[in-house]
């Protein structure tokens, strides 16, 4: 993998995390493009990619993540749910979020991975899915709630569960799902990269265990230290640059063009499959 290569999938993997067009689907057209298929150094590289992403947004949301902390350890009756304060309720939504996709982590994650390894057909199927979810969720306009709710937060992440799928969005599956059940515009897309924080670390550390199971020289094998720096600031820098115009994306409503974009790029990725 030559630098240039890891510093347009390192843009892409920013860029598209936060944007509703499905990161993974991306890295998938991206890497067929390259003719990087070497799955040992392609994991390393996703691994590298995912971290720098999730450092993007502890960056944008850190004053969101600094309340939910002090509220978190503030304190505070824990006898009842409806006693506890916003931040500690904020931070009790998020671990619900998490339950579908640890279920789906824990028991289909080798189902799963095949998957992945399918080819651009599933991608370009489903793109068409993430175009039809953010269609739908920009032409109905139920009453927006003020605060999300545990019920809200537990469907919003079976939706992030079932975005595993390449080419299925997270951010647009799960910014979809929370519009349609009525939730703030502006809150929903914090919720929606705030809770994606915990599922994507705890992937990355099974990973990093499959990467030293066949061996660290191996799996950086095809990647060369300059190579994985660069990609891992280009998918830094445009994931903080993607995560704050995406909240104000959603705050406006303008889904629709992204659900344009999701189907001509799932069209030509199910002719070229």
């Amino acid at each position: 993998m030559s630098w240039i290569q890891a510093l347009i999938l390192g843009i892409l993997q920013g860029l598209t995390e936060y944007l509703p067009v499905s990161s993974s689907g991306h890295l998938a057209i991206g890497q067929a493009l390259f003719g990087l298929d070497d799955g040992s150094s392609n994991l390393t590289f996703t691994v590298l990619l995912h971290v720098a992403t999730v450092l993007s947004t502890l960056v944008i949301l850190w004053k969101e993540i600094v309340w939910i902390f002090k509220d978190l350890f503030a304190k505070q009756s824990w006898r009842k749910y409806c006693n506890l304060n916003d931040g500690t309720k904020y931070a009790f939504n998020i671990l619900i979020s998490m339950i579908p996709v640890a279920i789906v982590g824990f028991f289909f994650k080798d189902k799963v991975e095949e998957v992945f390894g399918s080819g651009l057909l599933i991608v370009g199927i489903m793109l068409l899915v993430t175009a039809s979810l953010l269609a739908f969720s920009y032409f109905a306009k139920p009453r927006q709630k003020e605060n999300i709710s545990g019920w809200h937060a537990f469907i919003i992440g079976i939706a992030q569960a079932c975005a595993v799928m390449p080419g299925l969005s997270r951010s647009g599956s799960t910014i979809a799902t929370g519009l349609l059940l009525g939730n703030n515009k502006e809150k929903l897309a914090q919720f929606s990269f705030l809770m994606v924080i915990p599922p994507i670390l705890g992937e990355a550390l099974l990973d990093v265990k499959d990467i030293f199971e066949v061996g660290f020289s191996q799996a950086m094998d095809g990647i060369s230290p300059v190579a994985a720096i660069v990609g891992f600031l280009a998918a830094f820098i445009s994931g903080c640059f993607a995560c704050k115009w995406m909240i104000n994306i959603v705050k406006k409503g303008k889904l629709i063009w992204f659900a344009v974009y999701c189907a001509i790029i799932g069209i030509v990725a199910i002719i070229f499959a």
